[in-house]
């Protein structure tokens, strides 16, 4: 096995994984698992959600293609489980800590890729119920999201902006 085959795997999988979200998002989570991703949408009290269910639902095919991978010599099989596990990583980050803050790791960034994913989830947010959503991606950004980021920011240009108390 090369590494550069195996890395190639991992990155493929990685980037597969955002159409797999998408899908799952807008037919799964949105679908037929709605009573586990409702809590999401129409926020009730305490840090826990229904939703975070998903975590696992997500986690339970990269831990078994890692395993199986591992125990039977089959690179390219724990390869895939390694690419799932990189974006359930970066879902965790971009989803749990950047766009919902649920830990304040990155709380003031201005990074016009952070406020288009953020403004790109917040209009998916907007909808309350499973029908009639939008962006249902997570890593990918659709240019309109980016246009109006860019629009604010040119708006905003030398004016200095103090972010609102936390209370």
């Amino acid at each position: 096995m090369s590494v550069i085959l195996y890395l190639l795997v991992v990155v493929g999988v990685f980037l597969l994984m955002e159409g797999i979200t998408w899908c799952m998002h807008r037919w799964v989570m949105h679908g037929f698992l709605w009573y586990l991703h409702k809590d999401h949408h129409q926020v009730e009290p305490g840090f826990f959600e229904k939703n975070d269910a998903f975590f696992f639902i997500f986690a339970i095919p990269s831990f078994l293609c890692i395993m199986f991978g591992m125990q039977n010599g089959i690179w390219w099989l724990h390869g895939i489980g390694f690419g799932i596990m990189a974006y359930g990583f970066a879902y965790f980050i971009v989803h749990d800590v950047i766009i919902h803050q649920r830990f304040k790791w990155f709380s003031r960034s201005n990074n016009t890729y952070v406020r288009a994913i953020r403004w790109a989830h917040k209009m998916h947010h907007k909808h309350l119920d499973k029908y009639d959503g939008e962006s249902f991606g997570m890593l990918y950004v659709h240019k309109k999201y980016w246009e109006k980021v860019r629009r604010d920011k040119s708006l905003m240009k030398g004016k200095k902006v103090e972010y609102a108390p936390e209370g």
